[in-house]
């Protein structure tokens, strides 16, 4: 039993290796890239759509609502980046269904890397609403006598969103693995659904948690957003 996939070395030549992270991270990101061209090359704005163009817009349209409550502004700026990191650990755990199949955010290393792009996403987003001197104010917040700390809290963050999904799904993996020695028929299938469901839940829970970093980063923008038509309004009357 394999605790991460990065253990797992498919090709090597020399002190090059190739593992089935990296493997695995190709096969998800050509299932995401086909998957989205056969559902979106034949668009159709009439009733007559099709059944994958439905289920796509339900699901867009689902994490566009999720992304406007935690940003409470226009949610089309965030959604492509939390979209795209949704789809991608959802994928990624739901292949985890596949036989042979190693799901890569059972590697610490995809699931860093996933972290630090939500930790370089939230200043970039932050700087965008605010400018760069409006940003770094959030950090002497309440007081500039707490920037060290704000500045630990975001770097520890980071580490936590990396570890929490890394520990559950290889947490998932390894008691599966288990009850496969135990009961190898009944217990395996009923573990394989409940995998399902807690890989699509961590996906969700990564994502949101992403976009709440962001809407807190961008939250003075925010306000000033839902002000602006309230002057407008006190103007008319």
């Amino acid at each position: 039993m394999h605790l991460s996939p990065d253990e797992i070395v498919l090709w090597q030549w020399g002190g090059f290796a190739v593992n089935a992270t990296i493997v695995y991270t190709w096969v998800v990101m050509a299932v995401l890239v086909i998957g989205s061209w056969l559902v979106t090359r034949r668009l159709s704005s009439d009733e007559d759509m099709s059944r994958w163009q439905n289920l796509l817009e339900v699901l867009v349209s689902g994490m566009r609502g999720q992304v406007r409550e935690m940003a409470r502004h226009d949610p089309l700026r965030y959604l492509p980046f939390v979209g795209t990191l949704f789809l991608y650990i959802a994928v990624c755990n739901t292949l985890a269904a596949v036989p042979g199949f190693e799901p890569p955010t059972g590697s610490l290393s995809t699931t860093a890397a996933l972290a630090l792009c939500v930790f370089v996403a939230v200043p970039i987003f932050g700087i965008e609403a605010q400018g760069a001197i409006g940003y770094l104010k959030t950090y002497t917040k309440p007081s500039v006598f707490m920037m060290p700390f704000n500045i630990i809290g975001e770097v520890s963050r980071t580490l936590a969103l990396a570890v929490r999904l890394f520990g559950n799904v290889m947490s998932g993996t390894m008691i599966a693995a288990i009850l496969l020695v135990i009961a190898r028929w009944f217990v395996p299938l009923v573990m394989q659904v409940l995998g399902l469901l807690t890989g699509l839940i961590q996906a969700y829970i990564f994502a949101m948690l992403a976009m709440v970093y962001i809407a807190s980063a961008t939250e003075s923008a925010a306000r000033r957003t839902q002000k602006q038509p309230e002057k407008g309004e006190a103007s008319n009357g």
